[in-house]
């Protein structure tokens, strides 16, 4: 650098790469952690973080039910021609009593280890076998009480009694808890078999569902007792109203507050109970409906792509390749093209790679497309299932109301839509505990329900209605009426008719990528390491312009630089500068597209400009492989399964493969004055190794490998600096093949 006041700055940032390499920080680590999750097969994620989340938020309501199955006597005396639900409460033997607060106390203690695990303040070996003999041991003494009340448990000189709510309710619990010990007993299994690590790794969105759903729980049963003593009312009966009210049901019938203080205290009491209940749905949203949609999405995209591989396969053996949708429906020419060898043929490389480029784009539109669908079957199932099989216990629990099997569909159908009529509700004491947990259930439920109608049924309706008023009342200026009619074509066959024809793209002129006119929003947090500037909760928009006008001065001083060394005549350092100057300018564009509501895809042309700039040229056939083969795919991919055995503490079984063959790079760093010798190895855009099948989105992942590619640049800058000016590495060349043609290259 010429100018003394950049040339602290650039220097401090070349030592804190190197203290970065070095120190190897834990931001890593966590990402290696996630990468291993998401790699997990499905089984055993659900092993490692469905089950123990399950566990962490049905607990809670199995120990609510368990207070509920305490609070009351378990059996009541029907008065002659009276029903069960105004019968008269029959005391509970001490017994039966100790044994419950027992089972509670068990129930207790492992929930409490469960999330003292989960929180990171209990070994995972102390803490499991204590959860699950806690569920355990809760679930068996509560058992053992169903069952003597079931069938010997009849009061003297009692001539007609009725078991009540509280007996129901002790079903519920004593059925979560023996779920929740087996579910971790699996969790248990994998753990100790060194499928994953024995420590909880919970995202913010895992913590924050349990804890919203113990506060909901909690809330319920404060807002219960309270008005249970300003109502009159029985307390499970005020359980019962609580529930009805927060989820927005509205039965109403006897349990409405009928006095000055109840009404004036439901208004805070429902706004904040509705509140609750929102926040739990956006958890699960969050929750369920992001990581799971991502975990699935992975696994159909990666079935989706080995079809592929063996359709190219057979396209090649079998000579089949000249039809033109023998191949994902592909037309002829990219199925040539996809079948030829690199280098070989009349097909140039860049329209080679192209054509595998835009079968893994056809591949994750197909997997997206299914997923989609495969997750409203689903979800559309499950609402089913809870729908019908609970108007089957409503209509066996109300005989006295001699409700029909048509009216408790009714029933449940206006109760889980929260429309909540109110012309018939449950009375009886088996009915109204089953109605809490059976609308607490249909929470997630529906949730999800609504969430996938959202991606499909919805947005589909939504586009339709987009395109008639385009084709009607509201023209699009940009579009005539025919490419209208051909784009709605295109949606009604769901792509296989196309809406334009697909044109190939101009790589080997080396266009940079467009970030579609997007203003640069804020530093990458990288950037911001380098430069010592510390992240910080609620910065205004000074500091983000600030961190924005450093970026821009570092880019700045690059391109002076260029400019200086050009009329210098050094060539070496020309191309060293503008490579920097160019990284800088793309890595603040990716940041951009990385905060985006929306992930951004790329196209072939822009990803061919980014590969450039990590030293890969599209058209070198000698760094690309031909279609993979089945077999070879299901070898790189037995480690990404986890199928592997031995020792789970041995650092060769846990270590996670890398996602892309191009992180393979097998750098040797030696302690004299050698040089660093890189090795970049061949690979498919249709691989398993594609840059397009990780579990990042295409601005991420391109964001940290351009920044790598930054950080060694300026380790580089820092070895020129110490003497070794005039010996070069390899990375250098990567710069070199990058500004070659740097004439033709917009920055």
């Amino acid at each position: 650098m010429n100018d003394p006041g950049l040339d602290g700055p650039i220097a401090d940032a070349s030592d804190q790469v190197k203290e970065n390499v070095d120190e190897k920080p834990d931001d890593g680590l966590d990402e290696e952690e996630e990468e291993r999750s998401f790699l997990l097969p499905a089984r055993w994620w659900y092993a490692s973080t469905g089950f123990p989340l399950i566990a962490g938020t049905f607990g809670p309501m199995a120990n609510a039910f368990s207070i509920c199955a305490l609070v009351e006597n378990w059996r009541v005396e029907i008065p002659p021609g009276g029903t069960e639900e105004h019968g008269i409460d029959i005391k509970d033997p001490r017994w039966l009593i100790a044994v419950n607060a027992i089972s509670l106390v068990c129930a207790l203690t492992a929930n409490l280890s469960l999330l003292l695990n989960m929180a990171g303040r209990v070994s995972f070996s102390i803490a499991q076998p204590i959860t699950i003999i806690g569920f355990w041991l809760a679930s068996i003494l509560l058992i053992a009480l169903i069952a003597v009340a079931a069938h010997a448990f009849h009061a003297p000189g009692v001539q007609d009694q009725a078991l009540t709510q509280a007996y129901y309710y002790a079903i519920f619990a004593a059925g979560l808890y023996q779920i929740i010990s087996y579910l971790m007993c699996v969790t248990v299994y994998g753990a100790f078999r060194g499928h994953y690590s024995k420590e909880f790794k919970l995202t913010m969105a895992q913590r924050t569902l349990m804890l919203q759903t113990i506060a909901f729980l909690v809330y319920q049963l404060l807002g219960a007792l309270v008005f249970s003593h300003i109502e009159g009312w029985k307390f499970l009966d005020a359980v019962y109203w609580a529930d009805f009210t927060s989820l927005t049901i509205g039965i109403g019938s006897d349990y409405v507050p009928k006095t000055h203080l109840g009404r004036g205290l439901l208004f805070p009491f429902a706004i904040g109970g509705i509140t609750i209940l929102g926040l739990v749905v956006g958890s699960i949203r969050s929750l369920v409906l992001e990581r799971g949609k991502k975990k699935m999405a992975a696994r159909l995209t990666e079935k989706t792509r080995a079809k592929l591989v063996r359709d190219v396969q057979s396209a090649i053996k079998k000579n089949h390749h000249s039809k033109p949708h023998g191949v994902m429906g592909l037309d002829k020419e990219h199925v040539d093209a996809l079948v030829a060898q690199p280098g070989e043929g009349d097909i140039s490389e860049i329209e080679r790679r192209e054509a595998e480029f835009l079968a893994m784009r056809r591949v994750q539109a197909r997997a997206d497309t299914t997923r989609k669908y495969y997750s409203l079957l689903v979800s559309t199932f499950a609402f089913a299932f809870l729908w019908t099989i609970g108007a089957l216990v409503f209509y066996k629990a109300e005989k006295n109301q001699q409700w029909s099997y048509f009216q408790s569909l009714y029933f449940a159908y206006t109760s889980l839509l929260t429309i909540g009529y109110g012309d018939l509700q449950p009375i009886s004491n088996s009915g109204k505990p089953f109605f809490v947990f059976w609308s607490l259930l249909a929470v997630p439920t529906l949730t999800i329900l609504i969430s996938d109608m959202g991606e499909t049924v919805v947005k589909a309706i939504k586009e339709v209605t987009i395109w008639l008023g385009e084709i009607t009342v509201l023209p699009n200026e940009q579009e005539g009426m025919k490419d209208r009619l051909r784009h709605g074509v295109y949606k009604v066959t769901l792509g296989k008719v196309e809406s334009k024809s697909t044109k190939p793209s101009d790589v080997e002129k080396g266009k940079p990528p467009s970030n579609g006119g997007t203003d640069f929003q804020e530093l990458h947090p990288g950037l911001a390491r380098i430069f010592r500037v510390r992240q910080k909760k609620g910065q205004n928009q000074e500091q983000i312009a600030a961190k924005d006008r450093l970026a821009a001065e570092f880019e700045e001083s690059e391109k002076i630089d260029e400019s200086i060394a050009r009329g210098r005549g050094n060539r070496s350092e020309e191309e060293e500068h503008h490579y920097r100057h160019v990284l800088i300018s793309q890595i603040r564009k990716l940041w951009v597209d990385s905060t985006a509501a929306t992930p951004k895809k790329y196209s072939y042309a822009e990803w061919a400009y980014f590969l450039k700039l990590l030293g890969e040229d599209e058209s070198d056939s000698s760094l690309h492989e031909a279609s993979p083969s089945p077999a070879r795919d299901e070898v790189e991919n037995m480690s990404h399964d986890g199928e592997e055995h031995g020792d789970p503490d041995s650092p060769e079984q846990n270590e996670v493969e890398p996602r892309h063959p191009r992180n393979q790079r097998n750098v040797q760093i030696s302690t004299g004055e050698e040089e660093e010798t890189g090795n970049i190895s061949s690979w498919s855009w249709i691989g398993s190794g594609s840059p397009l099948m990780g579990n990042k989105a295409e601005a991420e992942w391109l964001l940290e490998k351009l920044f790598e590619r930054l950080e060694e640049s300026l380790h580089d800058l820092k070895k020129g600096k110490s003497g070794s000016k005039d010996q070069e590495t390899p990375r250098h060349d990567r710069g070199k093949a990058f500004t070659a043609g740097k004439d033709q290259i917009s920055t």
